[in-house]
């Protein structure tokens, strides 16, 4: 998996391609709390580029999260496929995530 990462209006936006699974996660943790560590508060997660998450990749998204919210931060995922969607919906994560349809609209989150 690879991560991009961009600012926008100081806002993180990383964009994840491929597979974030137990293999991958650890990668994907490591780089996300490296930039709420830093005291960033609004991230986006753009998962255009995604084509499977894990319950390893649930979990670090929902770690992420709980610290994130700590500094009155919150995370946005975006453009997520019709297949990913549903994992977090069955995994009960669409009440804990603002999830959008756009990088764009993800950003007006803020």
């Amino acid at each position: 998996m690879e991560v991009i990462e961009k600012q926008q209006n100081g806002i993180f936006i990383l964009g994840l391609l491929g597979r974030l699974d137990s293999n991958t996660s650890p990668d994907f943790e490591k780089k996300i709390f490296e930039i709420i560590d830093d005291g960033t508060t609004s991230v986006v997660v753009d998962f255009e580029g995604l084509d499977y998450i894990s319950s390893a990749g649930l979990r670090v998204l929902l770690k992420a999260a709980k610290e994130i919210k700590r500094s009155q931060g919150k995370i946005v995922l975006s453009s997520m496929k019709e297949y990913i969607r549903e994992v977090f919906e069955i995994a009960g994560f669409v009440s804990l995530f603002p999830i959008v349809s756009s990088v764009d609209d993800a950003v007006n989150e803020f």
